[in-house]
């Protein structure tokens, strides 16, 4: 019978097994931060570098005035010259992007090109269809001339005088010229309004806002696209209407033109694409000129 009763020692008890190691803690990463770049205030930023440029163009000008570096010594000499006009712009367009291009990549947390949506892929894939809308907006251009007065006489006239003055103007139209008004019109401004307007919307209604795209960049609403659109075309064509004596005619070509390569540029998500647009149209431009007045020998008649 003590067989059958064994004692506590003939027992086996399991023994405790060891509490597990602590794990290291998992960093959680933080959620994405909401920024819908380009907006406003960065294009005042940029707005505020072009002033900078402005103005130390034009000192510039005035000392290279003063000591006739160029042969030029009045303003009126300096107001007729092409080369000087083109050389002052070139100055502007250094002085405002050079910083731009240091301060925004910091401002934005992504490169200068990423933020502006240059996507050169885009223009390229599509380069065809560009090509040809640029040379439909000499359509839109004919139409314009046709239903509205043109000046006969405008300041940009008074810069283009000669075949050396046509033929400079035509490489600074099909390259410098839309790179820096497609950069400043269409990647800054276009983009910069419509994120206003749709904040503006939220803001008033309460609704939340639109998700950003996979690359970071923002989705914008049809009204806000539209309003982006307009409000950047006025300021283009404001800001081509002394060359055109402020006349109305040729500020409803230039509103019209522009409305068009804010299209290619929502449509394409592409800045790349609305420049070589307006590039296009430019070159179409002289093209039509160079024909009608003999190489340019006939450019006043």
């Amino acid at each position: 019978m003590s067989d059958l009763n064994p004692t506590l020692d003939s027992i086996s008890v399991p023994e405790p097994e060891p509490a597990p190691a602590p794990q290291p803690a998992i960093a959680v990463p933080a959620p994405p931060v909401f920024r819908r770049v380009p907006h406003l205030g960065h294009a005042a930023l940029l707005f505020a570098l072009l002033i900078a440029g402005l103005i130390s163009s034009a000192i510039l000008m005035l000392v290279s005035m003063h000591y006739r570096l160029f042969g030029i010594g009045t303003v009126n000499e300096a107001m007729r010259s092409l080369g000087f006009n083109l050389g002052a712009m070139v100055v502007v367009y250094a002085i405002a992007f050079v910083p731009a291009a240091i301060a925004f990549p910091h401002l934005w947390g992504r490169g200068v090109l990423l933020g502006l949506q240059w996507n050169a892929s885009s223009a390229l894939g599509f380069w065809r269809r560009l090509v040809i809308c640029g040379i439909a907006c000499f359509g839109v251009a004919f139409a314009c001339k046709s239903l509205f007065h043109f000046p006969d006489h405008t300041p940009m006239q008074d810069l283009l005088r000669t075949p050396a003055d046509m033929w400079l103007m035509l490489v600074f139209a099909v390259t410098l010229a839309p790179l820096c008004e497609e950069i400043i019109f269409r990647g800054m401004l276009l983009p910069a309004f419509a994120t206003a307007a749709d904040w503006t919307a939220e803001k008033l209604t309460g609704r939340p806002p639109r998700p950003l795209l996979a690359n970071g960049h923002p989705q914008w609403s049809v009204p806000a696209m539209a309003i982006g659109s307009v409000l950047a075309s006025i300021i283009f064509a404001l800001y081509h209407s002394f060359q055109n004596a402020n006349a109305l005619g040729p500020a409803v070509l230039i509103f019209s033109v522009s409305i068009i390569l804010c299209a290619v540029r929502l449509a394409t998500r592409s800045v790349a694409a609305s420049t070589l647009t307006h590039a296009t149209y430019n070159f179409t431009l002289f093209v039509v000129t160079f024909i009608s007045t003999s190489g340019f020998r006939h450019l006043h008649k």
